[in-house]
């Protein structure tokens, strides 16, 4: 079987990746010694994307538009780029075991990498686990989804789910998947979709189905959308700002059965509260799970992820796990934890390519030391998130749907201690003031006092 060998090895094919590349091209990687290996046939690319501009009917995202690093200002990476570097772009490639032992990854089609230090960069795959509110005993989907492990593909396929091989039923995940779709909003054209989720996928893409004047319906178990993160109050805009846009919200019920036409095109989505509705298209929007069943066994596992250090080492000799898959020590909550979002991506593969090549040079780099960042744009919104979300909750600003603006948010409170900011419409100014309020934690006098201050409590930290 053919064998290549390669120093460095970063296998996925992600936004992790790409950030990797350019930190390895930064630290003086030469030529021929770093490799990525990718099932896609692209070079990576801003993932984010997809769900947003890219399915827009205008100002619409193509590549090479958004290959990374633009999303985060830098210079965009096209496949020239790691042409001129020396990385080999191994693209199209699905890798089907890893054994660490001996370094050594195999390819679908018999291909044999060797490395010296390995970089896990596989990210999350398409899973429908927050569908287990189908909880009846008797429920063959929820015994697959209990005793199932979590890294596995999971597809609503996977649990027998009547109709779910359906034409027209998408899980967004990768360039292909956006493609489809987008061919099937244009086929549709004024049609009907079903989105299942109220995540961030499932509000993201409600919002660019609509634009592209498709009647949408949300479905999803959750008492309000984005749960994880929002509160109540917070979901309350949303939900009502959505509603106003037409976007119709079904909460409380999940999606169990699907008809077809006599072409095999989903026809209904079947409710499990007995409700039918009809759609053109689906979209499981969902979330997914992280894509570490290659190295089962091979390496310490912690949540749901592979367990490193604050410089993304796992357990095993020169092996490092960035992005999705890594959990790492949050120093800032002393806790262990896995992070799924974008601006995680980018930085923890900066942070492990800084440790590989500091060490090999002798010297030393500092720990991570993350705080959470999250956002999201859809309609005219956007908003932002610094920090952990536990404790008391003070909303303050303007939520009335009503208004021409909307700038609000919600501070949380923990031990008399603002931990976590959340914000809509907010400046980069105030988005700075945010995210440093999050960071240094400043005392609060009283939940009241705090509410009246609102945003410039914020802004004189």
């Amino acid at each position: 079987m053919a064998e290549k060998s390669f120093k460095y090895v970063i296998l996925g094919g992600g936004v992790s990746a790409g950030y990797a590349a350019r930190e390895f091209a930064k630290q003086g990687v030469k030529p021929g010694e770093l490799a990525i290996i990718s099932k896609e046939a692209v070079a990576p690319y801003e993932r984010p994307a997809l769900s947003k501009a890219y399915l827009f009917p205008e100002g619409t995202a193509r590549l090479p538009g958004f290959h990374v690093c633009v999303g985060s200002g830098g210079e965009r990476l096209l496949p020239e780029w790691y042409k001129e570097k020396g990385i080999e772009l191994i693209l199209s490639t699905e890798i089907v075991r890893a054994d660490i032992a001996s370094k050594t990854l195999l390819s679908a089609t018999g291909l044999i990498f060797k490395y010296q230090i390995l970089v896990i960069a596989t990210g999350s795959t398409v899973s429908i686990t927050s569908l287990t509110s189908i909880r009846s005993k008797h429920c063959l989907c929820c015994f697959f989804l209990r005793t199932l492990p979590l890294f596995q593909v999971l597809r609503l396929t996977d649990f027998g789910v009547e109709g779910a091989d359906a034409k027209n039923i998408f899980y967004l995940r990768e360039i292909d998947d956006a493609d489809k779709l987008v061919e099937a909003i244009k086929a549709k054209k004024n049609g009907k979709a079903v989105v299942v989720g109220g995540g961030y996928i499932g509000l993201e893409l409600s919002a660019a189905l609509k634009i592209n004047n498709i009647d949408v319906s949300m479905v999803y178990p959750e008492p309000w959308c984005m749960p994880r993160l929002f509160t109540a109050d917070i979901a309350a805009f949303y939900e009502g700002y959505y509603a106003n846009k037409g976007i119709k919200i079904i909460k409380g019920t999940v999606a169990v059965g699907f008809t077809t036409n006599a072409d095999g095109e989903v026809k209904e989505v079947k409710l499990k509260d007995g409700r039918t509705l009809e759609a053109d298209i689906v979209v499981v929007g969902v979330g997914g799970r992280p894509l570490i069943s290659l190295f089962k066994g091979q390496v310490a596992e912690n949540k749901g992820g592979i367990e490193t250090d604050d410089f993304f080492k796992t357990s095993a000799d020169d092996v490092y796990a960035v992005g999705d898959v890594a959990t790492f020590p949050m120093k800032l909550y002393r806790e262990m934890r896995r992070v799924e979002h974008v601006d995680h991506a980018r930085k923890s593969a900066e942070q492990a390519v800084k440790t590989i090549m500091a060490t090999e040079g002798g010297k030393t780099v500092t720990g991570y030391d993350y705080l959470p960042y999250f956002y999201s744009r859809a309609f005219d919104l956007s908003w932002q998130f610094y920090g952990d979300n536990v404790g008391d909750t003070v909303l303050f600003g303007d939520n009335d749907l009503a208004s021409a603006t909307h700038k609000f948010g919600t501070y949380w409170i923990k031990d008399g201690k603002v931990v976590g900011v959340f914000l809509e419409s907010g400046t980069p100014e105030e988005n700075k003031a945010i995210a440093k309020v999050a960071r240094v934690q400043p005392s609060v006098e009283s939940l009241d006092v705090l509410k009246n201050e609102g945003l410039s409590f914020a802004s004189k930290i």
